[in-house]
């Protein structure tokens, strides 16, 4: 055993154990800042867990965090409701109908990836010049949910096109030569086949979503209170963790408040992935 073990690095090139430490070492960091952010955010935020903090309104006495609880899961749902169908749709176009290779599809793609790299800062701006003012929305939950349906779009279409390309030609041939069209093919064989990569792309826009600040302090206000309509004003666990951090006061608070909202994230991830596993179970 230990002649095959001493053979076996004999073999290895000085290059392969430079990739083998790079490699095992940029994951060992990226492990170790990860536990220490989730150990830091649990230490300092769990003692400073009460009731008070689940209380339906928000006082300077209790600063609740229910609003902004409330105003998260509502935001994430309207926004992928709203983002979803157009990156689908987009990525379906891009893929089955488009020529490869055309104007359009270069056109597209590179408005996607600028999409993707332009700061979430100029979206908040856009965001309430465009749907706050011209479209007199004002700051509210529908201005808000619009602005991050735009930032999330590129992400949903490039992940669900990687997903569809990965699905071999023999599918659709095999389809079309049982005499099915192509709308047909696409929603009854290429998009049950690239479910999970779809779902993946969802679970990161949800990340996305509930980790968003900057966009949301132009489109969706800073009103802690529980939303009354779409065009209501609101804060997101994300937003009401910034404001209590920046304000100076309820800093335990902040902390406490940032446990929850890594939970939340936790528990719309595991939702995600269980809802998945069922949707890829009834296709089976």
């Amino acid at each position: 055993m230990i002649e095959k073990l001493i053979k076996y690095i004999r073999r290895k090139k000085p290059t392969d154990w430079v990739r083998f430490f790079l490699v095992w070492g940029a994951g060992i960091i990226t492990i170790t800042v990860l536990l220490y952010m989730v150990i830091f955010i649990l230490v300092r935020g769990i003692p400073h867990i009460n009731l008070s903090l689940f209380a339906w309104q928000y006082t300077p006495e209790n600063q609740s965090l229910t609003p902004a609880l409330v105003t998260t899961v509502l935001m994430v749902f309207l926004t992928l409701i709203i983002a979803l169908p157009f990156g689908v749709f987009t990525a379906i176009y891009l893929v089955e109908y488009a020529s490869r290779g055309s104007r359009l599809v270069r056109i597209i793609r590179m408005t996607t990836e600028t999409l993707a790299g332009i700061p979430s800062i100029v979206f908040g701006l856009f965001g309430y010049i465009f749907f706050c003012d011209w479209l007199g929305w004002g700051k509210s939950i529908l201005s808000g949910c619009f602005t991050l349906a735009i930032m999330i779009l590129p992400l949903i279409i490039r992940t669900t096109e990687e997903s569809l390309k990965s699905i071999p030609d023999s599918y659709r041939e095999g389809s079309f030569a049982l005499g099915a069209g192509r709308l047909r093919t696409v929603f009854r064989v290429i998009l049950p086949s690239s479910a999970p990569g779809i779902f993946a792309g969802v679970i990161l826009s949800v990340g996305r979503i509930v980790g968003e600040t900057a966009a949301l302090l132009y489109t969706i206000g800073a009103v802690i209170k529980i939303p009354e309509s779409l065009f209501s004003q609101g804060r997101t666990l994300a937003l009401h963790v910034f404001t209590l951090a920046t304000e100076g006061l309820y800093t335990n608070q902040a902390y406490a408040t940032a446990v929850i909202l890594l939970i939340v994230v936790v528990g719309i991830n595991a939702l995600s992935s269980r809802i998945e596993q069922k949707f890829m179970q009834r296709l089976k």
